[in-house]
């Protein structure tokens, strides 16, 4: 497993100081977020665990997803969350071309505008997959009307090479007011979020915070 930050280094938000990575730090609001969904059970399950603490979250959906799980798709609309274009095909921006990667973000945007009459559906969220995205194309997706929304805490939900523990550590330890955290409603990060995503929930709702979606 190649290495990443659990927490973003100062450096990396003032180089990419347009994009978003973290909100407000007056209040105790935070933002969940899952990428690569939605997926069967799993998107399911994650809704079903927010609704217990009436919380909200952002879900950047794969357009190819949202086309094979409509019905999925439709129930995080009708649980007022927030929603994000996170590419068609989950591509690597700095293993694409620009046009392709501009094209695929295009070919995903069909999707979310079938559901256009939701006041939920929010077209201009974009997160990039891998969280990999070069200036040339920030540039150009910010010219098409979306707020680039990164994140400031890692969970690591997708790597099989740390523990369960390890996964809720990296969580706890690193939120503040204002964070968004990643999480991935996938296959591959289905344990450690079902692990981690529940003492989440709880450990902070306890300690008065609440979780709200992006826009």
């Amino acid at each position: 497993m190649k290495a990443y930050f659990i927490r973003t280094p100062s450096l990396l938000k003032f180089i990419f100081r347009n994009f978003i990575w973290r909100k407000s730090s007056k209040e105790k609001v935070l933002y969940l977020t899952f990428d690569d969904g939605p997926t069967p059970e799993i998107t399911e399950w994650a809704l079903n665990e927010l609704k217990k603490y009436e919380a909200k979250a952002t879900f950047f959906c794969l357009g190819k997803n949202i086309a094979e799980y409509p019905e999925i798709f439709q129930k995080i609309i009708d649980e007022n969350h927030s929603l994000g274009n996170h590419t068609n095909n989950h591509l690597n921006g700095w293993k694409t071309k620009n046009s392709a990667y501009l094209q695929n973000i295009k070919d995903a945007e069909k999707y979310f505008e079938e559901n256009r009459k939701s006041e939920i559906i929010n077209l201009k969220l974009f997160r990039p997959p891998y969280g990999k995205i070069t200036f040339s194309q920030s540039r150009k997706i910010r010219k098409m009307g979306y707020k680039i929304i990164m994140w400031d805490v890692l969970s690591a939900d997708f790597d099989p090479e740390i523990s369960n523990e390890k996964c809720l550590e990296n969580t706890i330890r690193n939120i503040q007011n204002g964070s968004i955290i990643v999480f991935h409603d996938s296959i591959k990060a289905a344990e450690k979020l079902k692990f981690v995503l529940p003492k989440v929930l709880e450990y902070y709702s306890a300690k008065g915070f609440i979780f709200s979606r992006i826009e």
